[in-house]
């Protein structure tokens, strides 16, 4: 009973904390069942709530905060945030390492980045990486105001192409203290040079005209040209790669389609959005990340390894690149037998002491 009434109190004390702080920043919490989600699991050891609060711009992020529930409420503790693959929402990879490693004592905060999932920002799906960046720095900005948070111990999890938004967010801020990516995406690289550079300068140029022609027809109100990398059925000649995705974002394994949104808009983008990644460098200048401390965890099997492994070479010390044997891209974002969360815990342990 004694145990149970500090949780209750706990709650209490948190809820008044963020009512205290809700007129300039319109923050809202509530505690949620943590079960019958599909794509993630939440011990008993845990609670879930989900929170709300605005970035820079005044936008609302939508997040899914684990708090372990023998939290010491005495100590201010280290917390996480975990961003998730480019196309998907916080349900699809960012909530199993949120709730795994809130499961192994930490703090963890996986959010929707805006326009993706339920944070706001119209078109849904478009595509503006330094407003993801920012709505990383706004989720340091809501665990740093929390009571028994330790401004200084925070740290980030970026899965996919968030890889590349934490580390694009990370240069600017650095409250963000120890820095993971996992089966990273450069989003810029890729967008312009294709995977292992496989894309022409001419193919560039094709893509930038037809992105811009398109502009036309989206500025009068007309249907949107989405890239289509995930059709709602999988094509009889669908490479590996779209095969891999698909077996994630359209089967019980990690569907999940957010209130509002159909099948096609989730994963998918639209030609006049993507092209924004043309613009987009999150290498340049990592080295100035250091003296905080950087992973890159990779598969051994993952198409997307090159940009891990790019990342790492111009990376300044401390860095360590860990590659996953027989892992594919996919394969690390839900695959809890894969993952290496022994190594991520003891990364945010020794770095968020």
């Amino acid at each position: 009973m004694k145990y149970l009434a500090g949780i209750v109190l706990f709650s209490m004390m948190m809820t008044g904390h963020i009512q205290a702080q809700t007129q300039k920043n319109k923050l809202k919490m509530e505690q949620i069942s943590a079960t019958g989600f599909t794509t993630f699991k939440v011990s008993d050891k845990v609670n879930l709530y989900r929170v709300s609060f605005l970035n820079q711009y005044q936008m609302e992020v939508i997040g899914h905060f684990f708090i372990p529930k023998n939290l010491d409420q005495k100590q201010k503790q280290p917390a996480i945030i975990v961003g998730h693959p480019m196309g998907a929402v916080k349900e699809q990879g960012a909530d199993v390492y949120a709730s795994t490693l809130a499961d192994r004592g930490f703090i963890t905060l996986a959010i929707d980045l805006s326009f993706w999932g339920e944070s706001e920002g119209k078109p849904i799906n478009a595509v503006l990486p330094d407003v993801y960046a920012e709505d990383f720095s706004a989720a340091v900005d809501f665990l740093g105001t929390r009571s028994f948070i330790d401004k200084e111990r925070i740290g980030i999890i970026g899965i996919c192409g968030s890889g590349s938004f934490v580390v694009s967010a990370a240069k600017i801020d650095p409250r963000l203290k120890a820095i993971a990516t996992v089966s990273m995406y450069d989003m810029g690289a890729v967008t312009r040079n294709g995977l292992n550079k496989s894309q022409t300068l001419e193919q560039r140029r094709q893509f930038l005209a037809a992105a811009a022609e398109q502009r036309y027809a989206d500025f009068l109100g007309g249907k949107p040209n989405y890239m289509n990398y995930l059709p709602e059925k999988l094509p009889a000649d669908a490479d590996t790669i779209r095969k891999e995705f698909f077996d994630f974002y359209r089967t019980k394994r990690g569907i999940h389609i957010p209130k509002g949104h159909t099948l096609m808009e989730t994963e998918n983008r639209t030609n006049s959005a993507e092209v924004k990644f043309m613009n987009f460098y999150p290498f340049d200048d990592i080295e100035t990340i250091s003296p905080r401390p950087m992973l890159f965890i990779t598969g051994s099997n993952a198409h997307s390894r090159e940009f891990s492994f790019d990342a790492y070479k111009r990376a300044a010390e401390p860095k360590e690149l860990v590659v996953i044997p027989n892992a594919g891209h996919v394969d690390l974002y839900d695959r809890t037998d894969l993952i290496p969360f022994d190594k991520l815990e003891a990364f945010f342990k020794t770095n968020l002491k």
